[in-house]
Formats: C-alpha cells, structure tokens, sequence
C-alpha cells in the first residue's frame, strides 16, 4: 500500500470516530435527562430538545416503529398492543435516575 492510500484510511477513519465521538446516544442522554421512555413504546424529549436530541428521538423511534411493525406482522397482534407492551417493558428497564412519562407527566424514577 502506498502512503497515500495510507494517510486517506487513517484520515477518513479519524473523522468518522469523531463525528461518532460527537454523536449523542441514548445511554448519555437518558443520563443527562434529556429523554424519556413513554407507555407508547417510544422515547421523548424531556424538556425542549435542540438538534441532536430531537435527531437521536427520530432516529431510535424510527427503528422501533420498524421493530414493532415486523413483531405486529409476524405475531398477527396490531402494532397498538406491541407498542403497549413494549412501552411496560421500556418502563421496567428504566434506570432510578432515568425518566419514564406516567399520566402525562414526566417522572424521575
């Protein structure tokens, strides 16, 4: 290999790990209180989100709207009941600390 082709690997995979070090997740933003888990099975913001919380919301929403579309499909159950069962099971696994939504409320748990 070259020493061109060499220093484009390492510059390219410098900037994705720092684009990926910047990137908010959702572990650090449950710690930091900026989202929540809600008894419909997806993740809200907390207080008013800037960019990358609201991008994160998007993002891991989508993903379990995905999720529970294929569990609704392949179980025949509606993707009302997967989304409810998955917003007790959310509830459960919420960390103390951590915010769930209960009658429409934030509470710290």
């Amino acid at each position: 290999m070259n020493m061109k082709k060499l220093l484009i690997i390492l510059f390219t995979g410098t900037l994705f790990l720092c684009n990926s070090a910047w990137a908010l997740d959702i572990a650090e933003a449950k710690d930091r209180g900026l989202v929540g888990e809600t008894p419909s099975g997806y993740l809200a913001a907390v207080k008013s989100p800037d960019d990358a919380t609201r991008n994160l919301i998007n993002d891991v929403n989508a993903k379990r709207k995905a999720h529970y579309n294929k569990s609704s499909k392949s179980t025949g159950t509606p993707v009302s009941t997967v989304e409810a069962l998955a917003g007790e099971m959310a509830f459960k696994k919420t960390k103390p600390g951590h915010f769930i939504k209960s009658n429409g409320k934030w509470i710290k748990k």
